[in-house]
């Protein structure tokens, strides 16, 4: 009990004492029971109220413990859940910035497409202008030729008719016949002429720059294949291949990107695809299942994924041989990953790494002839043909698609510029584009470089001969050196020489026009008259 009740309740009980000693002895009793019962009421009163405030004191500060339990437990759930709010708003922002970084690339991608065609429409506005230029004075020329040609016809026509007194139709004729075979004449002098003073001052010189190239790099003449068929043990290994209900060679397919042809062909199986790379890895990974015999799609799968990082890395390290056998440096991993698909490409049977390779040296030996630099034209060789690795998953040339790739890479001006313009796509800005364009045809139109089909090789020769008889007073055509020279006979009483110089250059042009073939034609044209007499 508290001190201070004790204390109200001695008080009460001094004020009951004196009560008791001044209402006497008699009541003493009755006033002491009364006093005692009042005091013990009090006494349990102030006890309950005690025990009361007491319990609502603890439960007080029960309410207030769990009350700090709950909020707790509410700042813990909070935390958690702004955590997860976190983490899911992280992860969304991730995605969004893989999004944009996916658009970025692909914007940029049409970004450098859109420059590229920019580019080749400036290119074409330029030679139009030109090409509207040189009409223009061509134009006038003519203009001025005709002026004169009318006057002069109108004064043979006057000198005709007073001398020979002849019809004025008769006149025309006559002077149109002789003014046509004049100008015949003074065309074809004046072409040859102008071919003959080029080629004295050329052809000594390129032919010297070109036999000392091929003297100076030996190739060799056998070239590579691709190779698509596995050897099959046994029939049952077929079946095995294939699986219950295709479901081996369904996998297999799936995983590697090709077809697989199982026929009735004994111990062969056919692996088609047109991504040399893919065929590679196609062709070992069946290789490997059959000498392993586990044959089933979780082991198809991890054996397909084990061969393409084999693969890649041979790739790489195939590009990486391929720039130190060229004595060229700074090429960036992709690039030599590229580089090295070429050893799985080929072109008209020549294997495209070597034949890169080939024009990479051929055109450092022009360049030393020339005296430019030889490490420049050995880089510019190297690279030109770099677009075909990928030229079977991005649409354009190769040209296009090797000069964007290299682009990126801040190849130089002229590197980009004979990769693109090494077949004559767009105009040379530099000496290194015709290196380039000379190494390329040598490589491709040396013995044994390249191999064509018997069908495309009588179709060519059967084109040449068709294109030279066409022409007005031939007699006979023959394509002769495997299609590397025609010869046209022509009539002697109906072609003179000056016209057979034109034939020839007409011929020539329409070759270089109509037809594709490796290397250069030459067309030569025969007139021979032939003085018979008989003596009797």
């Amino acid at each position: 009990m508290n001190l201070p009740i004790l204390a109200n309740l001695l008080a009460e009980f001094e004020v009951g004492v004196s009560m008791i000693k001044l209402a006497g002895a008699g009541a003493l009793g009755a006033v002491v029971a009364l006093l005692a019962g009042y005091l013990l009421m009090r006494w349990l009163g102030r006890a309950r109220l005690d025990a009361a405030k007491n319990e609502a004191e603890r439960i007080l500060v029960k309410t207030r413990d769990e009350a700090d339990v709950v909020r707790k437990s509410a700042e813990v759930d909070a935390k958690s859940e702004f955590l997860r709010s976190r983490e899911a708003l992280r992860k969304e922002s991730d995605t969004m910035r893989a999004e944009l970084k996916e658009t970025e690339k692909r914007l940029e991608k049409r970004e450098d497409n859109l420059e590229g065609k920019l580019d080749t429409l400036v290119t074409k506005e330029k030679n139009l202008e030109q090409a509207s230029e040189k009409i223009a004075a061509r134009t006038e020329v003519l203009v001025n030729k005709e002026e004169e040609a009318s006057e002069l016809l109108s004064k043979r026509r006057e000198q005709l008719l007073q001398i020979g007194g002849m019809s004025e139709n008769e006149a025309k004729t006559l002077v149109l016949e002789e003014l046509s075979h004049e100008l015949e004449r003074e065309s074809a002098a004046l072409i040859d002429k102008a071919t003959t003073a080029a080629k004295e001052e050329a052809m000594q010189r390129s032919r010297e720059i070109t036999l000392t190239a091929i003297q100076r790099y030996a190739g060799e003449h056998t070239c590579e294949s691709t190779v698509s068929t596995v050897d099959i043990p046994s029939d049952e290994m077929k079946g095995r291949v294939i699986g219950r209900e295709g479901r081996n060679i369904r996998a297999f397919e799936k995983a590697t990107g090709v077809d697989v042809i199982v026929d009735d062909t004994p111990g062969v199986v056919v692996v088609s695809a047109f991504d040399p790379v893919r065929r590679e890895i196609a062709r070992r990974s069946l290789e490997r299942l059959i000498s392993d015999g586990r044959i089933h799609p979780g082991r198809i799968e991890e054996l397909v994924e084990q061969v393409q990082k084999e693969i890649a890395e041979e790739l790489l390290d195939t590009g990486k041989k391929a720039a130190i056998e060229a004595n060229i440096g700074g090429l960036h991993r992709k690039q030599l990953e590229l580089l090295g698909r070429l050893r799985f490409r080929t072109s008209y049977g020549q294997n495209v790494l070597r034949h890169s390779l080939e024009v990479a040296f051929l055109c450092q030996a022009i360049a030393d002839e020339l005296g430019l630099d030889g490490r420049l034209a050995r880089r510019c060789g190297l690279l030109h043909d770099i677009g075909k690795a990928i030229d079977h998953d991005i649409e354009g040339s190769h040209q296009k698609i090797g000069a964007d790739f290299c682009k990126r890479f801040n190849e130089k001006s002229e590197v980009l510029n004979a990769i693109e313009g090494h077949h004559g796509d767009i105009p040379a800005t530099s000496p290194y584009t015709p290196i380039v364009m000379a190494a390329d045809a040598i490589s491709a139109a040396r013995p044994g470089g390249r191999r064509e089909s018997l069908e495309r090789y009588v179709q060519r020769l059967q084109q040449l001969e068709e294109i030279a008889k066409a022409h007005k007073g031939v007699k006979e055509a023959f394509a002769i050196q495997a299609g590397r020279e025609i010869r046209v006979i022509v009539d002697a009483k109906r072609v003179d020489d000056s016209v057979a110089m034109l034939i020839a250059r007409d011929v020539a042009k329409q070759v270089e026009e109509q037809m594709t073939y490796p290397g250069e034609i030459k067309v030569t044209v025969l007139r021979e008259v032939r003085a018979v007499a008989h003596a009797r």
